[in-house]
Order: C-alpha cells, then sequence, then structure tokens
C-alpha cells in the first residue's frame, strides 16, 4: 500500500535527535510521499534541507502559518513570493486564520491569507489552510475568491458536516488526520457521511498523534492507522482509503 501524507512538520525541533530515521520509517510502511508546509521564515532553511535529502519523496511548500505571522506581513509576504520567483513548491501553505491563539493581529492574518490565496490563483498551486476556531471565516475568503483556479485543502479539518460540504462544493478536500481515531471528536460521524474522494490524509506531525499514541509526538509512519479507522468507518478495506485518499492526494497536488 501506498500512502500520502499531506501535511507534516517534519523539519520541526522535536525531530533533531531521529529526523532521519524518522523519515526512512514512514517510507518503509509505504508512506513514500510526505508534504511539507512551510511555517515562516525560520524554517525554510531546515524543510528544503530535508527535501533535498530525500528528492521525489518530500515535498516542500511555501507560505506563512497565521500564527506566526507578525505586524511586519508585508515583508513576510514579500519574502514568500520573492521563494516562488527563486524556485518550484508543491503548494501555498500554510496559509489560513487562527482564532485560537492570539486575536491581536487579525487585519495582519486576513491581509496575509488574502494575498497568499491570490498567489495560489496566479499560481495555479493548491493551497493548505488553516482554520483553528475559524472555519466559516476561512470558508467566506475561499468563496470570496473562489473563480474556478483555486484548489487545496482544509488542513485538520473540524467543521460542522454543512461546512463539510461547503469546502467540498468550493472543490477543496478535506484534510484527516489523527483526531478522527479520538473517541469524542465526532469527526468519525462526518467522514461516515462524506465520499471518501473528497479526503486526503495527514498528520500534522509533531501534533495531534492518533490513538493509541494520543498525546505523544506524532509523525509520518502512523498515517495507516488514521487510514485504518477511516477504513472501519466507512466499511471499507484499507487498502481502499490508501488508494482512493493517495489518487485524491496525487490529483490535488498533481506532480507527486
Amino acid at each position: 500500500m501506498q500512502w500520502i501524507d499531506t501535511h507534516t512538520h517534519l523539519y520541526s525541533e522535536e525531530f533533531d535527535a531521529d529526523r532521519t530515521a524518522m523519515v526512512e520509517r514512514a517510507i518503509s510502511l509505504g508512506v513514500d510521499q510526505l508534504l511539507l508546509p512551510n511555517i515562516d521564515e525560520s524554517s525554510i532553511d531546515v524543510m528544503l534541507a530535508l527535501e533535498a535529502q530525500f528528492p521525489g519523496q518530500v515535498h516542500a511548500m511555501m507560505g506563512i502559518h497565521p500564527c506566526y505571522v507578525t505586524a511586519e506581513v508585508d515583508n513576510q509576504l514579500a519574502l514568500v513570493k520573492s521563494w516562488f520567483e527563486k524556485r518550484s513548491f508543491k503548494g501555498v501553505g500554510e496559509i489560513g486564520l487562527d482564532f485560537y491563539w492570539d486575536k491581536s493581529l487579525l487585519e495582519q492574518q486576513f491581509k496575509a491569507f488574502r494575498a497568499q490565496l491570490g498567489l495560489a490563483r496566479e499560481l495555479q498551486l493548491p493551497v493548505s489552510i488553516h482554520s483553528r476556531e475559524a472555519t466559516r471565516e476561512a470558508i467566506d475568503e475561499v468563496k470570496q475568491l473562489q473563480d474556478g483556479n483555486l484548489s487545496g485543502v482544509f488542513h485538520c479539518f473540524s467543521g460542522t458536516l454543512e461546512e463539510a460540504k461547503e469546502i467540498i462544493d468550493l472543490g477543496f478536500y478535506l484534510g484527516i488526520g489523527g483526531v478522527v481515531t479520538f473517541k469524542k471528536s465526532g469527526l468519525d460521524k462526518i467522514i461516515e457521511a462524506l465520499p471518501l474522494e473528497h479526503i486526503v490524509l495527514e498528520t500534522d506531525s509533531p501534533y495531534l498523534a492518533p490513538v493509541p499514541f494520543r498525546g505523544k509526538r506524532n509523525e509520518s509512519s502512523y498515517i495507516p492507522l488514521i487510514g485504518e479507522k477511516i477504513a472501519n468507518v466507512k466499511n471499507l478495506k484499507i487498502e481502499e482509503v490508501a488508494v482512493i485518499t493517495s489518487s485524491n492526494a496525487r490529483k490535488l497536488f498533481k506532480t507527486l
């Protein structure tokens, strides 16, 4: 079985002691396509070094995470744009809105989100959207800019069934990770009601490890555990989940 982790921060300091072994472990279990969303200017060098170490298997994206948007957002956006002028990336991300941690820079968050959505549309690249406690607002922003040339995934989807259907109607995918294995998340009920053709898998490593590793460091080798849970919820064989979700990821990110 081949699996694709569409959202994993393998460059994080949590992996400094065993990064190479961790990536090799994932690959050995069939998780052999790994997409790295950028956070801010500080994560770029390590991210690109890891991509160079595993060519054709580890793929970088470029963007500014909403939690790392600063008052100097114009400079941050200029840096992102300059990187796209230097080389290609698999997508624009991680971008979006976060109303959970800090609302003091909401104006800058919205500015960064809109600018990066516009850049993705211009470049014809998919986006990876973060929308913690801001799913409604993120959907509305995408709706305003969707002209048929925007594509992407609502990473770590945590909205309602109605919001999930809106996202699908916009031509976007739902990124499903370890939360679906949590007993009281309710995400399993939403997945049960949706076609698998609109879902991609992710870990968001090192965060949100699936059961039985909940509360511990997450890693890309745990993707099959997420797939197994979805297979059980939808009464499918795990091989079907691997094939369909990987096909979805390849459609979205094209050159995987």
